[in-house]
This record gives C-alpha cells, sequence and structure tokens, in this order.
C-alpha cells in the first residue's frame, strides 16, 4: 500500500503537483496520452530537469494550441467532458471531486449557485490537464493515502479575470479554509486555486501506517523564482505492507431525533470529504418512541479527531459512542 506525503516549501501549483508525482516516478508519457483521451484539443506535456538550492526535480509545462482568450467553461461542460471518457481506476471520480471543490469554492466567492459558475483560468486546458494528469498520476501510482503538510502562503496581489486581489486569491482561500498554512514573506502568489483544489481535496486526516518503509521522494518546481527559498513541492512515498484485511477501522456512531433530513445530508457529504470510509443512517425509535436516526461513521483511526468535528460541528447530537 502506498501513502504520499507533500511537503512545500514554495506553494503548490497543478503544474508542481504533477512535476512532483513525474520525479516521484510516475510515467508522464502515459499520464498525457490518457490526459488526450479527454474530448479537447490535443495537449502536450514538456519536461524540464531543474535544481534550486541544491534540490533536483522537474518542471512540468502543458503546452496546447488554445488561444489567450480562455472558453469561460462551466463545472457541466467538464463534468461532461471526464466523465465522456475511460480513465484508470478511481480517476475520474477524483478528478470531478476536484472541480466540484473549485466549482463550489468560486460559487461562494461570486455568490453564485454551482451550476451558474464559469471558469476562467482553471477552465484553461492546461489547467485540466493539470488536474486530470494529477488524478491519473495517483491511480497509477497505485495510491491509497494522502497527506500534506501546512502549506505556504505569500503576499502581495495577483490579476485574476475578474480583477486585482489580495493574496491568497477569493477561491484559494475558501479551499484553504480550515486548513493549516505558514505565511511567509514572498510577494507571490504561492498557492494557486488548482494547487490548492488537488491538495485538499486528496488530504485526508489519518496516520501513514506506523512501520511504513520511505521508497522515494519527487521534487516539482514551479515557473517562478522566489526571493528567499525554492519554488519547489516535494512529495515522499510511504509503502506499507499491511492488506487490507489488516486495516483496523473505527465505528463513530450517534443518534439525532431533532434534525432536518437536508441538514443530514450536508453533514453526510462532509463527513465523507472529510476521510470518512463510509457514511449511512438507519432508522430508529428513541426516547418517548420519537422517530430518529442512528448516524454511523466508518474510519481508518487516524481520521477519527477530524470526523468527530464534523459530528459536533454538522449535528445537533450531544455524544458520539466509538469502537473499533
Amino acid at each position: 500500500m502506498n501513502f504520499l506525503h507533500f511537503q512545500s516549501v514554495g506553494g503548490a501549483s497543478g503544474d508542481m503537483v504533477l512535476g512532483a508525482l513525474g520525479s516521484l516516478g510516475l510515467d508522464l508519457q502515459a499520464v498525457e496520452e490518457l490526459v488526450n483521451k479527454l474530448p479537447i484539443e490535443p495537449v502536450g506535456f514538456r519536461v524540464e530537469a531543474m535544481s534550486s538550492h541544491g534540490c533536483h526535480g522537474i518542471r512540468v509545462v502543458v503546452e496546447t494550441s488554445e488561444s489567450e482568450t480562455i472558453p469561460h467553461r462551466t463545472l457541466h461542460d467538464i463534468e461532461t467532458m471526464i466523465s465522456a471518457t475511460s480513465l484508470p481506476g478511481r480517476a475520474v471520480e477524483s478528478s470531478l471531486r476536484v472541480f466540484r471543490r473549485l466549482a463550489e469554492a468560486e460559487g461562494i466567492v461570486h455568490q453564485k449557485p454551482v451550476e451558474d459558475v464559469h471558469f476562467h483560468e482553471v477552465g484553461a486546458l492546461d489547467s485540466i490537464a493539470d488536474i486530470v494528469g494529477s488524478c491519473i498520476g495517483l491511480e497509477l501510482l497505485e495510491v491509497e493515502g494522502v497527506q500534506v503538510a501546512p502549506l505556504p502562503v505569500g503576499q502581495g496581489t495577483v490579476e485574476c479575470a475578474h480583477g486585482i486581489y489580495p493574496v491568497p486569491a477569493p477561491a484559494t482561500s475558501v479551499l484553504l479554509d480550515g486548513f493549516p498554512v505558514v505565511v511567509t514573506d514572498e510577494p507571490h502568489e504561492l498557492i494557486t486555486p488548482t494547487g490548492a483544489a488537488l491538495l485538499t481535496t486528496w488530504h485526508q486526516e489519518q496516520a501513514i501506517p506506523s512501520g511504513s518503509r520511505l521508497s522515494g521522494q519527487g521534487i516539482g518546481f514551479g515557473q517562478r523564482t522566489l526571493v528567499s527559498r525554492p519554488n519547489m513541492l516535494r512529495v515522499l512515498r510511504h509503502c506499507s505492507e499491511f492488506s487490507a484485511e489488516q486495516d483496523i477501522v473505527t465505528v463513530l456512531e450517534c443518534q439525532v431525533d431533532d434534525s432536518q433530513p437536508e441538514f443530514l445530508g450536508v453533514a453526510m457529504e462532509r463527513l465523507l470529504a472529510q476521510g470518512a470510509l463510509d457514511v449511512y443512517t438507519t432508522p430508529v425509535y428513541m426516547k418517548k418512541n420519537r422517530p430518529g436516526c442512528l448516524l454511523t461513521v466508518l474510519c481508518r483511526p487516524g481520521a477519527r479527531d477530524g470526523l468527530l468535528n464534523v459530528l459536533f460541528r454538522e449535528t445537533t447530537t450531544f455524544g458520539i459512542r466509538e469502537s473499533s
């Protein structure tokens, strides 16, 4: 079982994630071929060896024939594009989750329903290739779990389709909400919406299995030269010998009899996004024969604390039962 641990000192973007995976050993030519199965104009990956501050890795540049005037694609456009393509394993599901989180973030920023959001920079072909290619990479590397260390954020401003905004950009701020960050004095945008969407969607609050072996590292470099640090993202691969049959699963349960079904639906979605393996409800009768439901969450032990926070925040329960 393979687990990845992303560490950044110089930010994160979609091409840096792809570069880190390529430096780790991902076959980028195979990824390029799979990305080009999407119903889009052909894209190419230019891979450059690079060194900075004594570290060595690669930089990936996605080359397209798309003009500077980027079509304003909607979430539906991109979901249709990805769903129509046969990609390995969970790459389709993972790609769709990343784009939906991007749309939700843009919807919050612009006060629009997700369906009305138009992607600008992240709807360009190079960003689509970065996201889908990185999700394909997780499947080809047979990754079971991802952890992300606190991410560095810069200062200053960034120019977007809607104008000039402070760093981090509005959508990036929404995507990083609740995620640990490190404030730096770099006068640049370090975390892009694409990089934030990939890493925070993949991140699971679970411990890498004890006794796992380090089996390689990869470094992806960005396009910018920073003032005091390398513009790099590192990924470490941990290999565990434990089989699926040896996994320990924690069960969290609480009874709720004073909540609307819509609220429980939102809670279930957020539990799954937080790393729950499964979430379901069972009808029960509670005190004074009031109808209620038993909310059950299955998770790995390392995800327990984050899921407890979600349960207390998103439901009206006063207590949670736990078993393994």
